[in-house]
């Protein structure tokens, strides 16, 4: 490795070219199965949901089918509630809590809202607990049509005739030591650019559109996983990971210009979750409990403002 070189592939200054990405994807080893983690569980609400397949991806030998879950009974004078995990595949209480969720609280919701689970987006990058495809490409920031992303553009068609129905949909994430460790520092490479190193907050925290800002729905997702695991505190710049604050644990970010999962829709209440699950003051469940919290906080909220 060039001794000025931040990562281990690529010239520093160049993006990366066919040979990086080869040798980028020839470094990633499958750690999990999702067949096991999460085809299984989902199996399991077969007999309480509609579970079927909205897509699938194939990358080389592998076959990956792409599960949504649906409420059954599907109204139109209903709500639609839309949850996402797994957008990131190293992302783990994404997956789990969205499947938590399901298991535990679901059907407490049967009448009341047509609700729509993808409680895994990204089932190659769950297996190799990574945050891009296989093509060195990240979901979140492919979420539109025509996307070169094969999991982003399966679900922006799985949700297009859901566009304008949509009321609230969250999208669950975290944010872990590997940000700094690998994942941004791989970002600059791949680009061509410089790695400048940022802190990783200690604590969950939620992201809002700045363009669509939704202050009492994101602070009644705080108050309800306040009660279960810590919030980030701002860094010295009044900031989280270079983001403003709209409110003490929420930051703004232009999401819908972005292309982020949370911006498919034109949910008028939408938020994206980010857990820590590093953090010496939590645990692995602890993390699963507060994306299972920030859900329930959220459908609740907006069914009880649907007319607001």
């Amino acid at each position: 490795m060039n001794s000025d070189a931040f990562y281990p592939i690529g010239t520093p200054g160049q993006p990366w070219g066919p040979a990086e990405r080869s040798e980028w994807l020839a470094r990633q080893v499958k750690q999990r199965s999702y067949a096991d983690d999460v085809t299984s569980v989902v199996d399991t609400l077969r007999d309480t949901f509609d579970v079927s397949e909205y897509g699938a991806l194939d990358y080389g030998t592998e076959h990956f089918p792409l599960l949504v879950v649906r409420s059954r009974n599907w109204r139109a004078d209903l709500p639609v509630m839309v949850v996402t995990g797994g957008v990131h595949g190293y992302e783990t209480s994404g997956v789990r809590g969205a499947l938590q969720f399901l298991q535990h609280h679901g059907s407490e919701y049967a009448g009341k809202v047509n609700l729509l689970v993808v409680p895994c987006v990204s089932p190659w990058a769950y297996e190799r607990i990574h945050r891009w495809n296989p093509d060195a490409l990240d979901p979140n920031r492919n979420f539109r049509e025509g996307s070169p992303a094969g999991e982003s553009a399966a679900l922006v068609a799985l949700l297009a005739p859901l566009r304008d129905s949509t009321l609230m949909h969250i999208d669950l994430h975290e944010t872990t030591d590997s940000d700094e460790s690998e994942f941004r520092p791989a970002l600059a490479a791949r680009d061509g650019k410089d790695y400048a190193p940022d802190v990783v907050p200690d604590g969950f925290y939620l992201v809002d559109d700045a363009d669509h800002p939704q202050p009492a729905f994101q602070q009644a997702v705080i108050d309800a996983v306040a009660k279960v695991t810590h919030i980030a505190e701002p860094d010295a710049k009044s900031e989280i990971i270079g983001a403003p604050l709209l409110l003490p644990g929420v930051i703004k970010f232009p999401v819908r210009q972005w292309s982020l999962c949370a911006g498919i829709t034109n949910a008028r209440y939408a938020t994206t979750t980010e857990v820590y699950p590093d953090s010496p003051r939590t645990t692995p469940q602890e993390c699963n409990d507060a994306q299972v919290a920030a859900i329930r906080a959220a459908m609740d909220y907006a069914l009880a403002h649907r007319n607001g």
